[in-house]
């Protein structure tokens, strides 16, 4: 089935072969990661915004010389696309670039959208100084929505079987 979505050209499917070349736990599938990068990019051309991703995530990597201008573009990419991760690696880019008031918006952006590692960076930088009280509890209100939005009893289960799949 996995490669009847290939040759579909599911992106999806395109973006979790490129994971597991990354990871290269299959002796079908060794680690290369110039392959799934490749993959990555076919599949962020085909909408996968976490491909996207990825690749900054290689930029800025240990497997090669660190490219940060690539690795931010990349991100920049995602964020845009609405990848909460991306979001907040932006955000802790531009907070040890010493840029709080960027740092500080891209970490709202991914709180709204349920980003716990925002939300306690945004808690950081209120303890700090660095953002207000307002922009705190702000933070705060709309991830509290957000969660609300997706809670479900299929998600409780999964988040009481596994931390992977903890959403709060």
């Amino acid at each position: 089935m996995s490669k009847q979505r290939m040759k579909a050209k599911d992106p999806e499917a395109i973006y979790g072969l490129g994971c597991l070349y990354e990871e290269g736990n299959l002796e079908e599938y060794p680690r290369d990661i110039l392959m799934a990068v490749k993959l990555w990019r076919l599949a962020a051309k085909l909408g996968h915004t976490g491909a996207y991703y990825n690749i900054g995530a290689y930029y800025y990597g240990t497997d090669v010389k660190r490219y940060k201008k690539k690795g931010k573009f990349y991100f920049e990419l995602a964020a845009i696309g609405g990848d909460i991760m991306a979001r907040y690696a932006l955000g802790c880019e531009e907070e040890e670039a010493g840029n709080t008031d960027k740092a500080l918006r891209h970490y709202i952006i991914a709180a709204r959208s349920g980003g716990s590692n925002s939300l306690k960076k945004i808690q950081k930088l209120y303890s700090n100084g660095h953002a207000t009280k307002e922009d705190y509890s702000t933070a705060l209100q709309s991830y509290q929505v957000h969660l609300k939005e997706i809670k479900s009893s299929q998600r409780d289960q999964a988040a009481a079987d596994s931390d992977r799949f903890r959403y709060y």
